[in-house]
């Protein structure tokens, strides 16, 4: 009996049309269709520590800018956060300690193409460093074994912006102060010296970077003692909040 709502003919072309789909699947209408294949296994890519000791502070680089690059293109690897969940669960093994900003459109892990394990990340808002952050460093490099120190800042920083125009509230005014060394230094930016200008937030955000570098050999003698002896590599980049593009800086 067919279907109150389907007359003969629709019931004819509803059929017609299921047994030709049934063919197209490569199977016949009056049987079941097999099973789909298996999917195929995800990439498992947790680190190790066999694996953070044997790679070098630049290739290290060289994978954050590649998984960077797999972000932009939407290539992203397909990860398996339980297995990874399970595999560091009694010790981990990062290769890089990141200093980024709070901002919520700026997760490392995500737009470095990184999974559990792999990374740590310090966040704080505008990226800036003080003894508490470089004692973290410390750890994650002296006694965890990371090889890489990667200070990110981001275009349209609002902490940028609030040190730019003194913003004041409360415990924030103390911490946007950590940011004007790196507004009194941008001196060759074209227009306003306020949040208004892109370019010279921008510019601001970048020399912070750059500040926040020095400032971390400054204040550790551990990690300048690291770097020295080449055991790891101190880099700034901008992300690019557009794009999702991240660029190293010089």
């Amino acid at each position: 009996m067919t279907h109150p709502l389907l007359d003969r003919r629709q019931f004819v072309k509803f059929g017609t049309f299921t047994g030709a789909g049934a063919l197209l699947l490569g199977c016949r209408p009056t049987a079941p269709c097999p099973p789909p294949p298996p999917a195929t296994p995800r990439k498992v890519l947790t680190l190790t520590k066999d694996w953070q000791q044997a790679l070098t502070p630049q290739e290290i680089v060289d994978l954050a800018k590649a998984g960077n690059r797999r972000f932009v293109r939407d290539e992203r690897q397909d990860r398996d956060y339980l297995h990874d969940r399970a595999a560091t669960a009694a010790g981990q093994h990062p290769a890089a300690i990141i200093l980024s900003c709070i901002d919520s459109r700026v997760p490392a892990e995500i737009i470095l193409d990184a999974g559990i394990g792999d990374m740590f990340n310090a966040r704080i808002a505008g990226n800036f460093v003080d003894r508490d952050l470089a004692g973290s460093m410390e750890f994650a490099c002296q006694i965890a074994g990371a090889k890489v120190v990667l200070v990110m800042g981001h275009t349209s920083c609002g902490a940028i912006k609030g040190a730019i125009d003194g913003a004041k509230l409360g415990n924030l005014t103390a911490l946007l102060e950590k940011l004007t060394p790196a507004v009194r230094a941008v001196k060759d930016v074209a227009g306003p010296r306020t949040s208004k200008n892109a370019a010279f937030v921008d510019a601001v955000a970048a020399e912070n970077v750059r500040l926040t570098l020095l400032e971390i050999r400054r204040i550790s003698p551990v990690l300048a003692g690291l770097e020295r002896e080449k055991k790891i590599i101190l880099v700034g980049a901008m992300y690019q909040v557009e794009s999702g593009d991240m660029q190293f800086l010089d």
